[in-house]
């Protein structure tokens, strides 16, 4: 659906992004995670039309955004982090006058109206001033002219801030619907949302990509947590001999010593683990594969960064 090789962008002396390379598969919900400045809204600008890259080839539904911008538009349902709204009209006439912007035909604008209010829950609203509804429910109507048009491709920029928790939870709730009949380009700077919401994560940081993979395969690790129901004299000397252990760390002794053991490349751990415990009689209460949360995964690439 999306598929972007060496973008490159600056803005006179700064640099946004710095060779730019990642594809995005129809059904995807892929997040764009990147902290402020990142360059994640340059992306967007680009793939929307909005922006001309220095370098590079973007394409959207194997469209070159350069040559058929129009068309690639037609394709793409978009919003903003500032959602154009008109707060004077009621939401009815906004969703009107989108209907007549995106050239549906007259005939076809009820039905399209519908379906758009209906995948958002908005029909309860319809005769209300757009400037009298609360923000949650105004990210609902800039998301049902978003799908107004039935695009192949959703892209959202910031969606959910400046929501309270219950409009989060039903933001959320609503983008993971919509794309049951579009891919999804989810761009945040909010890791929870990130993870509540995506199967995998694009992580940019200073215009280049430093992460690409899904959710579990990031949170993924070689290490280990191992935790004993009493303590094992001489154990630290024996596990450093276990193949496959780089080193151990203690976390905490309240329920038994529990040890993060870290893991050479490629070597299954537990099993290791498992056969030296049963050979040298280790009082286990617990042995799992270790993980990471997406923050954890992020702090470490902003330092390397």
């Amino acid at each position: 659906m999306i598929r972007v090789e060496g973008l490159t962008k600056s803005y006179g002396a700064i640099q946004a992004l710095r060779g730019v390379s990642f594809q995005v598969q129809a059904g995807e919900i892929v997040g764009l995670l990147g902290p402020n400045g990142a360059g994640k809204s340059t992306i967007i600008k680009i793939l929307t039309g909005y922006l001309q890259p220095d370098e590079g080839t973007v394409e959207v539904d194997g469209l070159d955004v350069l040559t058929h911008r129009l068309e690639v538009q037609a394709r793409i349902g978009y919003l903003p982090e500032n959602t154009p709204l008109y707060p004077d009209m009621s939401v009815q006439a906004y969703l009107k006058m989108m209907a007549d912007l995106r050239q549906i035909p007259p005939d076809e604008q009820t039905a399209y109206i519908s379906e758009a209010v209906y995948a958002t829950d908005i029909a309860g609203f319809l005769n209300r001033p757009i400037g009298k509804l609360s923000k949650g429910m105004r990210q609902r109507v800039g998301l049902a002219q978003a799908i107004l048009h039935k695009p192949s491709l959703l892209i959202l920029d910031e969606p959910t801030i400046g929501l309270d928790p219950t409009q989060l939870v039903e933001i959320r709730q609503l983008i993971r619907r919509l794309a049951q009949n579009s891919t999804v380009l989810f761009s945040s700077h909010i890791l929870p949302e990130v993870e509540a919401v995506c199967h995998r994560a694009i992580i940019i940081m200073n215009g280049q990509i430093k992460a690409d993979a899904r959710l579990a395969d990031l949170a993924a690790t070689r290490d280990a947590i191992l935790t004993l129901q009493r303590p094992v004299e001489g154990f630290e000397a024996a596990l450093r001999q276990v193949r496959g252990v780089k080193r151990a760390e203690l976390l905490a002794t309240a329920n038994g010593p529990s040890y993060r053991v870290y893991g050479e490349a490629n070597v299954d751990l537990c099993p290791a683990l498992y056969a030296a415990a049963t050979q040298m009689g280790w009082p286990l209460r617990e042995l799992r594969a270790d993980t990471r949360t997406l923050e954890s995964v992020f702090n470490e690439l902003a330092t390397r960064a």
